[in-house]
């Protein structure tokens, strides 16, 4: 279920990059995470959105299962 809506949620941001690059004028190119240039085209804003959604929401998921995981464990405490 969960992993099933942060695929949904990704898409959308993908979706949402390639509706902006489409309906907005004037655009300048998008930087992913700030160093990794991106052409101002419906492609490079679909990366830009869907990469971004899925590293903001993948990173503090990965982190709720790596604990989750270990938090029951005796042995895990070092």
């Amino acid at each position: 279920m969960v992993l099933t809506l942060y695929v949904l949620l990704t898409g959308v941001g993908f979706a949402a990059g390639v509706l902006v690059a489409t309906f907005v004028d004037g655009l300048s190119a998008p930087a992913l995470y700030g160093v990794i240039e991106l052409p101002p085209t419906a492609l490079g804003f679909s990366l830009y959105g869907g990469i971004t959604i899925a590293t903001v929401l993948g990173v503090p998921l990965a982190l709720v299962i790596y604990v989750s995981r270990r938090i029951d464990d005796p042995d895990a405490v070092e």
